[in-house]
């Protein structure tokens, strides 16, 4: 199962992250970007996790 946890987490500290780098457009741009890499982020990691045995 998914933790909706983790991804609210890595969701809120990219979007952070990205609102704060001026070379991806406009601020809402960057938010929204870093909040899709978060989740991506949040969502493959235990899957690579699981593939590797831990």
């Amino acid at each position: 199962m998914i933790d909706s946890t983790a991804i609210v987490w890595y969701a809120a500290i990219c979007g952070a992250l990205a609102a704060l780098a001026p070379s991806v457009g406009g601020r809402s741009t960057r938010i929204v970007v870093g909040a899709i890499v978060g989740i991506a982020a949040a969502t493959i990691l235990p899957l690579l996790k699981s593939m590797m045995g831990y």
